[in-house]
């Protein structure tokens, strides 16, 4: 944030002499005093109406960045009072301008971790491209930036937006605020206003028993048609589960290929018509919920070694709408085990995998949505790197992916284990701070509730060649640095072999699932102790608030290592399917878990929804039957392997007039890849709803 020339006078004097100037017009001008009893408005100044030694309001900054043409100033042209703010863009160019509280002890407001807070301003702008923008003290790394909370709409007559925070998290102890633009145009701004909106949590009751804490886990009455290896929430719901030929040379041979829908409504299934041999392949969804197949099996390992696992070059989309399969152009080489990334631009990057010779695939292959084919070897950039197998390769909000160092097969890549890939510019960048990256196989790594806090976990982890005990070992990046570097996060909670291992034992496990919650946790569960082997019976909560674990959570009874996957239902409820193990056979049982979460009280639900299709920067109201606590859009899954590199929960700020909620998505795609989410709401007791279907972009 760019600052004026420090003046003479302390602000600590100048925020005095302020404070004895807006006494003086309270009392002679006549101007409103805050009822006794009302909550405090923690804002400094808030009415503008005291100038510090530069002619500009106390407390208030000139703030900005890029090359566009401004100009601030104080108006006569109040909403109250006698001053209010200006800022022009009178040029386009790079970056913005925004009218922010200074960052310091004396003019920023104090907040508590865990409140949420009442954010109102007066305003009248001639650009859509208007937003209130938050940054916060972390007493670690000083003043960063925490989000954008909502795109105010074009107005000439003062209008005011009222806004409520996410929670504040943890280590943040001050707050500063304020209105940017960043497209031409002039924005004035008046009679700031700052409540906190946190209200006690009422007493909580629940008559389940230990599922109150622990949740519960429900064996289905019925049975996979397919080997569920792969799993992809679609947009109405429904689950595609994708065998290809199951990790059975037999189906190999015979050219039997599966995949079926199954539809939780009714606890049915629909069997799809598969036109290959898509066993671990990748899959992404598109940007209007269709999905992007990608290679798969050409070949298992030959008998007289003279090949193994042979990459497909073939690629699919997958219409729910049809459940049929339909070809598109072949990928650039042949790709078992490979990535896939959505773009915030809708286009797709795989990398990884083994190509049709039975060595690492070196290309980056992009598959563009606008053109709906994938490009030629000489139209995308190329490094010409190996990523090694299913690779986790994770959108940062800049647009350049994180490999995080989780994979498949034996030991992770040469060098430090993790990097940053940007394919603009392509180059790669290493990453430092793994621990044990090559005992990362079949680690999982997710993009940390919200999205916005740019933060990733690594749990788990093993390694098939050398086959150790598998570990508990998590590590925690934040991405927003410049050079982020992994560190040393909480163990796992660790679990039990069956046959009677003691808890003290506290395994270790590969074949790790991770689910995010609505309540913005993250649910982690399954594993095996070795390669294909000794299943991990443990589960435990995540709290990215506190970076801690709470362990003791239910068990799913059925054993889940190689070949498994967990994902989270849109009715809040975690499905967890498969476990294929070194004997070759494969656990056909579906299971379900309903978090703690669905045991406290009844749900809130979303009555109606303004629309669902969301542009980025804007602003959709929805209605509910209860107060709530959050709002969130979470990308549905498209796992397997433990690996999901798209899962994300992107935070929804909102505007709260009673029952009636003003949802701000982010203006960044790259926070919010384009497609079809959940969106759900959270209640004061901590429920989530039902979700709702809204696309995106």
């Amino acid at each position: 944030m760019s600052r004026q020339p420090r003046p003479l006078i302390s602000r600590r004097d100048r925020l005095r002499i302020a404070q004895f100037i807006v006494l003086t017009l309270v009392l002679f001008l006549g101007l409103p005093q805050v009822p006794a009893g009302a909550s405090a408005n923690l804002v400094g100044n808030p009415g503008l109406e005291a100038l510090d030694g530069t002619g500009f309001p106390v407390c208030w900054n000139q703030s900005g960045w890029g090359s566009n043409g401004y100009a601030f100033a104080v108006t006569n042209t109040p909403h109250s009072g006698t001053k209010a703010m200006s800022v022009t863009i009178s040029s386009a160019g790079s970056g913005d301008r925004k009218a922010m509280m200074i960052e310091d002890t004396s003019c920023a407001p104090n907040v508590t971790p865990g409140h949420q807070y009442d954010l109102s301003v007066w305003y009248q702008t001639s650009t859509p491209n208007t937003v209130m923008t938050m940054f916060r003290h972390d007493v670690a790394q000083g003043w960063v930036y925490w989000t954008d909370l909502a795109s105010l709409p074009v107005t000439t007559a003062w209008t005011q937006s009222t806004v409520r925070t996410p929670q504040v998290p943890p280590n943040t102890d001050q707050v500063v605020w304020g209105v940017t633009i960043y497209g031409v145009g002039t924005l004035q701004t008046d009679d700031y206003e700052m409540n906190d909106a946190t209200e006690p949590a009422p007493e909580q009751s629940c008559s389940a028993g230990a599922a109150c804490t622990q949740g519960a886990w429900a064996v289905m009455p019925f049975n996979s048609p397919v080997r569920s290896i792969h799993a992809v929430v679609l947009r109405n719901g429904d689950v595609l589960l994708v065998a290809g030929s199951g990790n059975n040379p037999d189906d190999f041979a015979a050219k039997t290929f599966k995949s079926a829908i199954y539809h939780p409504g009714n606890g049915t299934f629909t069997n799809v018509t598969t036109p290959e041999d898509l066993f671990c392949s990748g899959h992404v969804q598109l940007r209007d919920g269709r999905v992007l197949v990608m290679g798969g099996n050409k070949d298992y390992p030959a008998a007289d070694g003279s090949h193994g696992y042979k990459g497909l070059k073939n690629s699919y989309v997958f219409d729910p709408a049809t459940n049929t399969y339909s070809r598109v152009n072949d990928m650039t080489a042949g790709s078992w085990y490979p990535s896939a990334t959505e773009l915030g631009n809708g286009d797709v990057i795989s990398l990884g995998g083994l190509g049709e010779d039975s060595n690492g695939m070196v290309a980056t292959q992009y598959f563009s949505n606008a053109e709906q084919r994938w490009l030629g070897l000489n139209e995308a950039h190329q490094t010409w790197s190996f990523w090694g197998l299913y690779p986790t390769m994770i959108l940062m909000q800049d647009g350049r992916l994180f490999y995080s160092g989780s994979h498949v097969f034996g030991n992770g890549l040469p060098g430090t284990g993790a990097s940053i890939y940007d394919y603009g510019a392509n180059t790669v960048t290493p990453v430092d701070g793994l621990r044990k990256k090559d005992e990362r196989d079949q680690s999982m790594s997710v993009l940390l509730p919200p999205a916005q806090d740019q933060k990733v976990l690594t749990m788990g982890g093993g390694n098939i060649e050398s086959n150790p005990d598998a570990h508990r070992l998590t590590d925690l990046i934040d991405l927003k640095p410049a050079n982020p570097v992994y560190t040393a996060g909480p163990p796992m909670p660790g679990g039990t072999l069956t046959g009677g291992v003691p808890e003290t034992a506290a395994q270790g496990k590969m074949y790790v699932s991770a689910v995010l919650l609505p309540d913005g946790k993250v649910f982690e569960t399954g594993g095996g102790l070795h390669n294909r082997a000794d299943p991990v019976y443990e589960a435990s909560m995540y709290d990215p608030a506190t970076n801690t674990f709470t362990p003791g959570l239910a068990t799913d009874p059925v054993p889940r290592t190689y070949h498994s996957s967990a994902f989270l239902l849109p009715d809040g409820r975690v499905m967890a399917v498969g476990d294929n193990p070194g004997n070759g056979t494969f656990d056909m049982r579906m299971s379900v878990y309903s978090p703690p979460y669905l045991f406290k009280g009844a749900r809130p639900h979303i009555t109606g929804i303004s629309d669902t299709q969301w542009a980025y920067g804007s602003q959709h109201t929805i209605n509910v039957d209860a107060p709530i606590l959050k709002a969130e859009l979470i990308r549905p899954a498209a796992v397997t392997h433990s690996s999901d590199p798209n899962q994300r929960f992107v935070d929804l700020p909102m505007t709260v007039n009673g029952n009636t909620i003003g949802l701000n998505l982010t203006s960044n795609p790259n926070l919010a890849p384009p497609g079809w989410y959940m969106l759900f709401v959270v209640g004061t007791n901590g429920v989530p709803s039902v979700a709702k279907w809204v696309h995106v972009g």
